[in-house]
């Protein structure tokens, strides 16, 4: 049951759609969670609506919505020509976007749940001692939850694997471009090569169930030393 040539490149380009899309929402997911719990008159039921649509959302109409606003002849379309892009629809970009969306809950809810836990006090004594607002954020609050950091990026890495139905509308399937693994074990099962199907099955589970169990043994051991 050996690994073909076409399996290792879905299987390396599935790694660097997660690793890309993991890093930009934890650019995006730090300052974010910021101001959900520093601004006071932040809106933030209406952020955290409009940012947990997506765990709710069918895929096929997040991947609708993310096919018009994508299109060659939309905004985004004209912005990203300026920069040689001619359209993001069926390109690796354009995964990365609809990744970004698609996952930002499963990074987003568990870094703000756990910001949430942080007593407003500290703040304020880290206003005392001589912080800023947003540096005692970034040097002192966030390695306080750094278990809860690292968990919530291994579940968008995770989610952004197992994506199939917006990678599908966006992407379609394009070799060393597109043809992720979960496109690819579907295009496998289609072609009954059940063989080749267990196979990349068997990684993608091993994979999933051994970063889940990563999580929770960090957790546990986080606990145990506090």
């Amino acid at each position: 049951m050996g690994l073909s040539s076409a399996m290792i490149t879905a299987l390396l380009l599935t790694l660097k759609l997660a690793l890309v899309t993991v890093f930009f929402l934890f650019i995006l997911c730090i300052p974010l969670c910021y101001w959900l719990i520093a601004k006071d008159n932040f809106p933030r039921k209406l952020v955290l609506s409009i940012c947990t649509l997506p765990l709710v959302l069918p895929p096929t109409v997040l991947g609708f919505y993310l096919i018009l606003l994508l299109r060659p002849e939309g905004f985004v379309s004209l912005v990203t020509n300026l920069i040689g892009i001619e359209t993001l629809l069926f390109s690796f970009e354009g995964l990365v976007v609809g990744s970004i969306i698609y996952s930002l809950p499963f990074v987003l809810q568990p870094l703000y749940t756990s910001l949430k836990t942080v007593p407003n006090g500290y703040f304020d004594t880290l206003k005392i001692l001589g912080y800023t607002k947003f540096n005692g954020y970034i040097r002192v609050i966030l390695p306080m939850i750094r278990e809860s950091i690292i968990a919530a990026l291994i579940l968008g890495f995770l989610h952004t694997i197992g994506e199939f139905g917006v990678i599908l509308m966006i992407g379609g399937n394009i070799p060393n471009e597109t043809g992720v693994a979960s496109i690819y074990l579907f295009d496998l099962v289609e072609s009954f090569n059940y063989t080749q199907a267990h196979a990349l099955s068997l990684i993608l589970l091993l994979t999933s169930f051994s970063l889940l169990l990563l999580i929770y043994s960090y957790s546990s051991r986080i606990k145990k030393d506090d």
